[in-house]
């Protein structure tokens, strides 16, 4: 069977949008889009007053090279946000199809599904003497299910996956199921990423995102990197101009290869004084326990999360409180800043008392 069969019948019967840049390319005497002709007078030669492509193709060029995979395993989209949405709209029958997560986890996974009315199926992480692992019996227990999201380096609990668990999974879901593996923080990690493994796994999805390590958060720019048919199949239901014109000039620009050298020196900067933080943290009576994690948080559970939020805050310090999230009661999520910030983070911390 082809990996698109698993598509809503619906969607797969569906023909793409066809936008006027998608129909033509934007040379010549532009007559065909209903475009104001005057571009505003401070858009510094942007051409906002145009729409642009449909999927820009020098950035999926830079990307797909970057990435190490073939433009046609990818779909630019609105952040990885939009990447989970798409697949949910997609594959997911409302009222029919299951959804698998992993709390604690991204939450717009759950939400997505539903949105869409996906029957959700919860199955928790293992707290570990080293951190937190997948129940792989609740999985194999919880299927059939059409969509699976992983995440790796994890957000809240900063634990990575072997490249042999996720294919080892993905494997056990062909024939009725997707995997997805969020890499969203795989840069400040030393896991290679699985992109290149979607042509030889066509039920595995990899998202990736310019949100993190590429500090391009407002951008709202991220990758879904898949199999052809998975991408044909998204390509019908994405909006016909998904990313503006300013975030596609930006984040090329972060790919040109000096950008990429001085951001790589900026993730070792934040990656190398990490321990320093956690170091702080570990010393700290009010901290229970502390996961470092392979990302550019740390997750830490206090005698009082919430308060230790509340007072940070009150210091003008903002840190996220996790303790909605399953099994992380008192959990607080603390993302790293600059050398500067997290001196100010740890002395906040020498004068707090929960």
């Amino acid at each position: 069977m082809s990996i698109a069969d698993l598509a809503r019948p619906e969607i797969r019967a569906l023909a793409p949008y066809a936008s006027a840049r998608a129909l033509a390319d934007s040379a010549g005497i532009l007559l065909n889009a209903n475009e104001n002709p005057w571009p505003p007078e401070d858009d510094g030669g942007l051409a906002l007053n145009r729409y642009p492509e449909p999927q820009p193709a020098a950035l999926r060029n830079k990307l797909a090279r970057h990435y190490g995979i073939d433009e046609r395993n990818l779909l630019l989209t609105r952040g990885s946000d939009e990447g989970i949405d798409l697949l949910n709209r997609a594959f997911v029958r409302p009222g029919e199809d299951g959804v698998i997560t992993c709390p604690p986890c991204f939450g717009m996974y759950a939400l997505s599904a539903r949105i869409q009315g996906a029957k959700l199926q919860e199955v928790p992480l293992h707290e570990t003497a080293d951190g937190f692992d997948l129940d792989r019996a609740g999985l194999a227990a919880a299927r059939p299910a059409k969509l699976l999201f992983l995440c790796s380096p994890n957000n809240p609990t900063g634990n990575g996956l072997t490249a042999e668990t996720v294919l080892d999974l993905a494997r056990e879901f062909e024939g009725t199921g997707l995997v997805i593996l969020d890499e969203a923080y795989i840069e400040f990690s030393e896991r290679s990423s699985l992109a290149s493994r979607v042509n030889q796994q066509p039920n595995l999805v990899v998202l990736r995102t310019l949100s993190k390590a590429f500090g391009l958060a407002g951008c709202r720019l991220g990758a879904l990197i898949a199999s052809a048919e998975v991408i044909d199949i998204l390509r019908r239901i994405i909006p016909p101009y998904p990313l503006p014109t300013p975030a596609v000039v930006a984040a090329e620009t972060a790919l040109e290869p000096e950008a990429i050298v001085n951001r790589r020196y900026q993730l070792d900067l934040l990656m190398d004084d990490k321990p320093r933080l956690v170091s702080a943290l570990q010393a700290h009576p009010a901290i229970r326990r502390v996961w470092p994690g392979e990302a550019n948080f740390v997750l830490v559970r206090a005698a009082d999360g919430p308060a230790l939020v509340a007072a940070a805050g009150g210091a003008g310090i903002r840190l996220r409180d996790q303790s909605s999230q399953p099994g992380l009661a008192n959990c607080v999520r603390i993302t790293l800043g600059t050398p500067e910030e997290n001196t100010a983070l740890i002395e906040f911390l020498q004068g707090w008392q929960a």
